[in-house]
Order: C-alpha cells, then sequence, then structure tokens
C-alpha cells in the first residue's frame, strides 16, 4: 500500500516506544489510529487521551468496526507480536496490506534528509539530542526511541526545516536496513541481540551493510576506534569523534560542577568553549560530542549548539533522576547489556563520588541473560550492594536452567542477593539505600512511583525521628 492511500492505521503493540511514535505521527496528521497492547502505561494512557482507540485484549471482536475494512487500512506490527496472536492472524488471512514497523520509517524517511543514529549503546540520547540541537536551530522532525524531558514525547514535528528527519536506527530484526540516510551516526558496535543474530560477526555485518546504504554525498558520524571498519559508498565523509587528539571532534578542559560537564570542544574548525552538557554521566558527554559533531557538520552554529547542549535535559530511563532527597538519590536507566551496566556505574561513582550504591537490575531475555552471564556478574560486581531480579522474558520463553541466580553464582560480591520483584517495595521498606539504581529494559519502570513513594517515606520518618 501507498502511505498516501492510508486512511486509517491499527497497530499491534501500540505502546511499543517505536510504534508509539508512529502512531503519534499519524493522529497528528488527522488519520485514525486504533491498536492493541497487552498492558496499558503512560505512554497508551497518552496516546488514548490524543484520539487512539486502543484494546489490550487480543480479540478480533475488540477491534472497531472501521478498522475491519480492508480498504484504507493498513496494519502496523513489530517482531515482538507472536505468530499466533489471534489478531495478528486474522489480519494476515484476509489479506490487509501489513508491514513492520521499520519497513514504515523507512517509507516515511524516504520524503526527507535522514539523519539516522544507530549503535548497540547510545542510540537513544545521541539521536534526541541531535534532534534538540536541530529542533531550536535548523528545524527537524524526528522518531526518537524514547521519551525526550524537552519534548515530553518521543515525535518532534516542527514547522521549519521539514527536509530534516532524525530517527534511532534500531539493528534488532536488522530494523535499520530499511533506511538510507544522508547522515548515519554510529556510537557502538558491540556483541548484541544475538538471539536474531547468532554471531557477533553477523552483527558486524549488519552495521556494515546500514552504513553501505549512506548517501554518496553524505556523512559517517563514527566513534574512533569502533569495532569495525566501516566501508562507506564514494563520495560519503567519514568524520571521528572521542576523547583523544587524533579524532575530528574531542573535549578537553573537562570539568564538573553541580553534577554537569564543562568541557571544550574540538572541531575541525577550531575549538568551541565553555560548553555545558545539560544531563549528567560521562557517557552522555560522549553521545554529546557525536550530536555535536553531526549538527556542526550540517550547519548549525556554535552559539545554537551551546545553548542548546545546556538546555538539554535528557531521556527517560537514560541516567533520570527520580528523586532527589536529602539523603537519597534514585536513578531510573535502560541499561540493559552489560557494558551498559558498567558505564552506567561508573558515571554515577563520577558524579557522586563517596557514595554507596544499590542497584536493582531486571535482567531482560533469558538468551541475553546466559549469553553475558559472566559479563554481568563482572559489571554488577562494581555496586556496593546489587539486587538482581528475575528475569524478563519479553518475546521469549524460559529457557532452562538459566535464572537470575545464573548471574550471582558468578559473582564475587558478597552482598549479591535476588529479590523477585513483587518484594522488592518491601526490600526498600526495610533496607537504608544511600544511591538507588534501577536497571533494565523490561517492565521495571513500572515500579518508579511506589519506589519513589516509598524513599519519599524513609526520608521524611528520618527527619521526624
Amino acid at each position: 500500500m501507498k502511505l498516501n492511500a492510508v486512511k486509517r492505521v491499527y497497530l499491534l503493540g501500540i505502546g511499543g516506544i517505536g510504534m508509539s511514535a508512529i502512531a503519534r505521527y499519524y493522529l497528528h496528521y488527522g488519520v485514525p489510529v486504533a491498536g492493541y497492547d497487552r498492558v496499558s502505561s503512560d505512554i497508551t494512557q497518552n496516546l488514548e487521551a490524543a484520539g487512539a482507540n486502543i484494546h489490550y485484549t487480543d480479540s478480533v471482536g475488540a477491534i472497531p468496526t472501521a478498522f475491519l475494512v480492508k480498504e484504507g487500512t493498513l496494519v502496523i506490527y513489530t517482531p515482538a507480536i507472536p505468530a499466533n496472536h489471534c489478531e495478528l492472524e486474522y489480519f494476515r488471512s484476509n489479506g490487509f496490506a501489513m508491514m513492520k514497523r521499520a519497513q514504515v520509517l523507512g517509507l516515511l524517511s524516504s520524503n526527507y534528509k535522514t539523519l539516522a543514529v544507530a549503535g548497540t549503546h547510545g542510540k537513544t540520547t545521541t539521536s534526541t539530542l541531535l534532534a534538540h540541537l536541530l529542533a531550536n536551530s535548523m528545524g527537524c522532525d524526528a522518531f526518537l526511541g524514547g521519551i525526550s524531558h524537552n519534548y515530553s514525547s518521543n515525535l518532534i514535528l516542527s514547522d521549519q526545516g521539514k527536509q530534516l528527519l532524525v530517527v534511532e536506527a534500531d539493528e534488532y530484526d536488522r530494523s535499520f536496513l530499511t533506511l538510507h540516510p544522508h547522515l548515519a551516526i554510529v556510537t557502538s558496535v558491540d556483541a548484541d541481540h544475538l538471539d536474531i543474530y547468532g554471531t557477533y560477526d553477523a552483527v558486524l555485518n549488519a552495521f556494515q551493510e546500514f552504513v553501505s546504504q549512506i548517501k554518496p554525498d553524505g556523512y559517517l558520524v563514527v566513534k574512533q576506534n569502533i569495532a569495525f571498519k566501516p566501508n562507506v559508498p564514494k563520495g560519503v565523509e567519514v568524520i571521528t569523534y572521542g576523547f583523544t587528539p587524533d579524532c575530528h571532534y574531542y573535549p578537553t578542559n573537562i570539568s564538573i560542577h553541580d553534577g554537569l560537564y564543562r568541557f571544550t570542544l574540538v572541531t575541525p574548525r577550531g575549538s568551541i568553549n565553555d560548553l555545558t552538557l545539560g544531563v549528567p554521566g560521562h557517557y552522555n558527554l560522549e553521545n554529546a560530542i557525536a550530536a555535536s559533531a553531526a549538527a556542526l557538520t550540517l550547519g548549525v552554529s556554535a552559539d545554537k549548539l551551546a545553548h542548546n547542549l545546556e538546555s538539554f535535559r535528557g531521556v527517560q530511563r537514560r541516567f533520570d533522576v527520580r528523586f532527589r532527597g536529602t539523603k537519597i538519590i534514585y536513578i531510573d536507566d535502560y541499561a540493559h547489556h552489560p557494558s551498559e551496566i558498567e558505564a552506567l556505574v561508573k558515571s554515577v561513582r563520577e558524579v557522586f563520588p563517596n557514595r554507596k550504591i544499590t542497584g536493582i537490575f531486571q535482567p531482560h531475555l533469558y538468551s541475553r541473560t546466559r549469553d553475558f552471564a559472566a559479563e554481568f556478574a563482572e559489571a554488577l560486581d562494581k555496586l556496593d550492594r546489587p539486587i538482581i531480579t528475575e528475569i524478563y522474558p519479553a518475546r521469549e520463553q524460559p529457557i532452562e536452567g538459566v535464572t537470575s541466580e545464573t548471574i550471582v553464582k558468578l559473582m564475587s560480591n558478597s552482598n549479591a542477593q535476588v529479590v523477585p520483584k513483587a518484594n522488592l517495595i518491601s526490600w526498600l521498606k526495610c533496607n537504608n539505600v544511600d544511591i538507588l539504581l534501577t536497571i533494565g529494559a523490561g517492565d521495571i519502570d513500572r515500579m518508579i512511583n511506589d519506589i519513589v513513594n516509598t524513599l519519599e517515606a524513609k526520608e521524611n520518618n528520618a527527619i521526624n525521628e
């Protein structure tokens, strides 16, 4: 189906972060939107408030009548929807126009000069920051992989600069291969999603194919000394970033003030002094160098760059400070790979030195837990008190012998323990914490409000004692 022939859109898995951005896009342009998701969430509730018709039971009978009309209905689905899903089977057997989310994003992006941010880690913050740098200077639209605190959305639509589109280029299920960007950023290429790729070499090959799709007059912004040598088309300029003088873009004079980084950015056209990044975390500084390199390459001025770096407020679930009391600080983060956890803990220790860190980690996927158990153990050992909940299965069935204990048995930290998610609030009520982290890509974030309420009560009780 041609996208200009779409009269209504039905999304299977509408509450997903990528799916919900597409739902918002169609709602913005007045196209009727409906969909299914397994559970209600803040995202689905906000979509319903914007006009989407959403239900939470896998039932053809729950689909609004208008969306059972084949002509003009586009059905969008994600790989997370199981093949035996009743609604998915209905649409397939009745010949509806159906596309994966990535295919729709690829088609939508073909109408723009696309700026695609890829990487096994860092792509959400980097793409959101790049969108912020552009939206407040040249203008852009953006499909993001997280909820921006500046815009309270994962979709940015601006009145100017309609030729530019920032997208998060997701390597899962090779989704990013639907994109043919003018500019691409690659932040990292680590072994991940081995349930899809099988081997690390296959991951590297997919990223190589992605960068080979950059338009001939385009740009590749890539982290220096990344794990693969990008082979880009003739005419594509390769721009490196990092922390050393052999990069095209790198920071100097780095210092921390009130938890935020100040630095000078060295560029091929000279240095930009006295920059401040509006969010904490060493890995966010790295992300900021990547986004700044792309923005400056596209023509953003130094003054606009400085203002928008400082005004950036980050992304939900990325070094997301949810509670800051007189004694307790609580940060929520999406980290779900060992290297992400290690980077998170390192950044927390840098911003809050000499504090004791308790981390509650919810493993995501049985296969990832199995494949990286030793690496998870090593990363979690760097916490003062590691708490591990049961594995969040997502799209997987359990794997025999793979549990949270698989990680704990490999750990050397004597404070490590398994606490079921249902018991976490009781555990928090009975134990003192200094810096608390919740870590994981599953549904641990559904507990944020209860955790904040518990910590507020603990602080109030301490004050009154």
